[in-house]
C-alpha cells in the first residue's frame, strides 16, 4: 500500500528528508515513530503529493503521488494532528458535507453508525463548537473513516482521550485493518499505542529511517519483549525458569523479569505458569518495554530539525 525507498526532500534549499524507507502492506498497522522534527509529517506530505521529492521513489496504492495525487487521495483517509472543523455545524451535517467532497452520498444511517463507533452517537446533533478536545478527536477519526478509505493515515489519534476513549479508538483501528485489505499508518509518541496496535514500525531520526521491520522480530533482535517488576512471597525457583522469561535480578524486594514478545496467550498466561511452579506473586508492575529501549537507543538527544524555518 505504501512503498518508499530512499526518499530525499529539500525545502527552500534545506535538506529535510535524507533517506526515508517505509513499506506498508494490506492488513498492516504501521507505527511511524520519531522525535519532533524527525521528518514524519514531511514524509506524509510527500506520500500525499503535497511535497515533491528531490530523490527516491514513492508508490502509494501502486501509484506515484507526483502524477496521481488526486486519485490516491480518493482512497486515503487522513487525520492531521491538529484537526479543525466548522464549529457551527453538527457532527451529522459536517460528515454529510465531507462525504460529498469525496463524491460519496452517505445516508444518515451510515453516518449514525460511524458516529456510534467513535462514541459520538448521543451528541451527533450538537454544534461542534460545544465539543471537548477529546470529542473533536473522535470526530476527526470519524471524518477519516467517512470516505471508506483503503488506507488510513492518523497523526496522534488518541491525543486528549481518556483510557476508555483510547481503547475504543484502538478497537476501531484493529477492526479496520482486520480484513487484511486495508492498512493504517499511525504517527504517535505514545509507545503504549504502538505496543497494542502495530505489527510493523519505522523509527525516524534527523530525516532518516533508522530502523524498520516487524515489531515482534525487532523486539526479539533486541533481547525480547517487555520488562516487569514482580513482588512475591518468598524466593522464586530460579532453577526451573520458563523458556520465554529471563530473570534480571532483585532490587528492593522486587524481581525484574523480561518476557519475549512471542508468548502464546500473552503475559497473563506466563504469570499463571509461574504460579503453578510455586511463584507466590503478590504484585506485578510493567516497566519500560523493549520498544522504548529501541526508541531511546536509536534516536539522539539533539535530533530536532528546525523545520519551521524551512517551511
Amino acid at each position: 500500500m505504501i512503498d518508499i525507498e530512499n526518499l530525499q526532500l529539500h525545502i527552500k534549499g534545506k535538506e529535510i528528508l535524507r533517506g526515508v524507507d517505509l513499506h506498508l502492506r494490506p492488513g498492516d498497522i504501521y507505527g511511524l515513530l520519531g522525535p519532533n522534527g524527525a521528518g514524519k509529517s514531511t514524509t506524509i506530505f510527500a506520500l500525499l503529493g503535497l511535497r515533491k521529492p528531490s530523490r527516491g521513489q514513492i508508490r502509494v496504492l501502486k501509484n506515484d503521488p507526483a502524477g496521481h495525487a488526486l486519485k490516491i487521495r480518493r482512497h486515503v483517509g487522513v487525520m492531521p494532528e491538529r484537526a479543525e472543523f466548522y464549529g457551527w455545524m453538527t457532527a451529522m451535517t459536517y460528515l454529510r458535507w465531507y462525504s460529498h467532497l469525496y463524491g460519496q452520498a452517505h445516508n444518515d444511517a451510515d453516518l449514525e453508525r460511524l458516529l456510534e463507533k467513535v462514541g459520538l452517537g448521543s451528541v451527533r446533533h450538537r454544534a461542534i463548537s460545544t465539543y471537548s478536545r477529546g470529542m473533536k478527536q473522535r470526530l476527526a477519526v470519524a471524518r477519516a473513516l467517512a470516505p471508506h478509505p483503503w488506507l488510513l493515515i492518523l497523526d496522534e489519534p488518541t491525543n486528549g482521550l481518556d483510557p476508555k476513549g483510547r481503547r475504543e479508538i484502538h478497537d476501531l483501528l484493529l477492526d479496520f485493518a482486520s480484513d487484511r485489505k486495508a492498512g493504517v499508518l499511525l504517527c504517535t509518541h505514545l509507545l503504549d499505542d504502538v505496543d497494542r496496535l502495530c505489527n510493523r514500525i519505522g523509527v525516524m531520526d534527523q530525516g532518516q529511517t533508522r530502523l524498520e521491520g516487524g515489531l515482534g522480530d525487532l523486539l526479539a533482535e533486541q533481547g525480547g519483549g517487555r520488562l516487569f517488576r514482580i513482588r512475591m512471597d518468598g524466593q522464586p525457583n530460579t532453577a526451573d525458569l520458563p523458556d520465554r522469561l529471563t530473570l534480571l535480578g532483585e532490587e528492593g524486594g522486587w524481581w525484574r523479569v523480561r518476557l519475549t514478545p512471542d508468548i502464546p496467550g500473552g503475559p497473563s498466561a506466563l504469570w499463571g505458569e509461574l504460579w503453578r511452579r510455586g511463584w507466590r506473586i503478590r504484585e506485578i508492575r510493567s516497566e519500560a518495554s523493549s520498544l522504548e529501549e529501541i526508541y531511546m537507543n536509536i534516536t539522539s538527544p539533539d535530533s530536532v530539525h528546525d523545520l519551521e524555518a524551512a517551511r
